[in-house]
């Protein structure tokens, strides 16, 4: 299974992407899903905290709007999600996106 300071990893990616979501039901979306793919490196000496933190979110929704999704995203590395907020004290955190519109299928 996953180790303890994956579970921290995993949970920072879920709060996000959580956030994501909310904000975008909020703004009238129609978000049928969201995938953050977790990308780090941890500090060679103990404690060996995160350094580098990158997310990749996978939005899903249909015909969502590119500029919504990348303030939803903002909003929640910036503002709300207190995982991400913890972790940027040790780790450079970044983030880029791709939306998937499933009306296009």
């Amino acid at each position: 299974g996953p180790s303890p300071m994956e579970l921290v990893l995993l949970g920072t990616g879920g709060c996000s992407a959580y956030d994501v979501v909310h904000i975008l039901e909020k703004g009238r979306q129609a978000v049928e899903d969201c995938v953050v793919e977790l990308d780090a490196d941890r500090a060679e000496k103990e404690p060996r905290v995160f350094t580098r933190i990158h997310m990749h979110f996978i939005v899903k929704g249909r015909a969502l709007s590119h500029d919504k999704v990348r303030r939803a995203i903002e909003l929640s590395i910036e503002k709300y999600c207190s995982a991400t907020a913890m972790m940027a004290k040790t780790a450079t955190v970044t983030h880029d996106f791709e939306v998937v519109d499933t009306a296009a299928k």
